[in-house]
């Protein structure tokens, strides 16, 4: 592990990142089996419909304000010991709200977990809504509106998550206009399952600062000079394209390429229990895969704090951390 290194992630699923251990304990809590999808101290899947069961069964674990506390301050602390100085979580009262809980006990409680981990470790976070693209364009666009309306402090961007193969990126132009009158960041979902098109597509229709994933794109040289001319920065997650197999290998993953080529490129965990990842192990595998010294691996992370959703005065001062 690289804890010397300061670290920044832009890409997590704030229910994703639930620890087994975590979730053992609220199902305990809540006298629930969760045998279907997790095996000792891992969770069990084998293709991204699984993989769906599993993040919505451990997701249906957290029901109450100090639930997501509790979870965003475990997932902050564990990264902070692995170095990391910034996280954005992404965020959707969906779950919280069929679990009977408020959208305002939602944002209060994992707000809580950010406050006491930004007490104990000294780690910044902002929340990024998203709206869930197989819910349709009515479900995004309402998401939009209530990022727009800015229901907590810490939420600085919006985005788009969910099932990539579902709808035409059209479909969600109004959501995204609503979220960009706003003045809130905008970043989306594209080019993980589905191909170059897909991010294509989001440039034209969307016109993003970030992408999440994005890492198809490599499948078109045109669309990565278009990429990389346009400064647009990509929120790469190699081993959750890994362990999802978009790509067989972290050795054949084009995560160099795309930096090579002049792609702004971060690293970021997406789901990280899932899939055996953290931020750290993200870092060390680039280090270990690519040959990255520390300097590189900074320049990452200057990458990512530059691409922050965050205020500048606190943009300043992460990069003053980076020495």
């Amino acid at each position: 592990m690289t804890p010397a290194v300061p670290k920044a992630e832009l890409h997590c699923h704030i229910e994703g990142a639930a620890s087994p251990a975590l979730v053992r304990t609220q199902a305990l809590k809540y006298g629930v089996d969760i045998s279907g999808f997790i095996t000792g101290d891992s969770y069990v899947w084998s293709d991204f419909t699984g993989f769906l069961a599993a993040y919505d069964g451990a997701a249906g674990l957290f029901r109450t304000e100090e639930d997501y506390a509790e979870l965003a301050e475990t997932y902050l602390r564990g990264i902070a010991e692995e170095g990391a100085i910034y996280a954005e979580i992404f965020v959707s009262p969906d779950h919280a709200k069929a679990a009977g809980l408020s959208t305002e006990g939602y944002f209060r409680g994992l707000a809580e977990g950010i406050a006491r981990a930004r007490g104990q470790c000294g780690i910044e976070c902002r929340m990024i809504l998203v709206g869930i693209r197989h819910l349709g364009a009515e479900a995004v666009e309402a998401a939009a509106r209530l990022a727009a309306s800015r229901p907590h402090r810490l939420i600085s961007g919006f985005g788009m998550a969910g099932e990539e193969r579902f709808g035409r990126v059209a479909d969600y132009r109004r959501a995204f206009d609503i979220a960009r009158d706003a003045g809130l960041g905008i970043t989306i979902h594209a080019g993980e399952l589905c191909g170059a098109g897909s991010v294509r597509d989001a440039l034209d229709v969307v016109r993003p600062t970030r992408i999440g994933h994005g890492v198809r794109s490599i499948e078109d040289p045109a669309l990565v000079r278009r990429i990389a001319g346009e400064g647009v920065v990509l929120e790469l997650c190699p081993g959750s394209n890994v362990a999802l197999k978009v790509f067989a290998s972290m050795a054949e993953h084009p995560f160099d390429l795309l930096l090579r080529q002049g792609v702004k490129v971060t690293l970021n965990s997406d789901d990280p229990p899932h899939f055996q990842s953290s931020i750290g192990r993200e870092y060390d595998a680039a280090a270990k895969t690519w040959g990255y010294d520390a300097r590189q691996l900074i320049g990452i992370t200057r990458t990512a704090v530059m691409a922050a959703f965050v205020d500048e005065p606190t943009r300043e001062k992460l990069l003053g951390q980076l020495g």
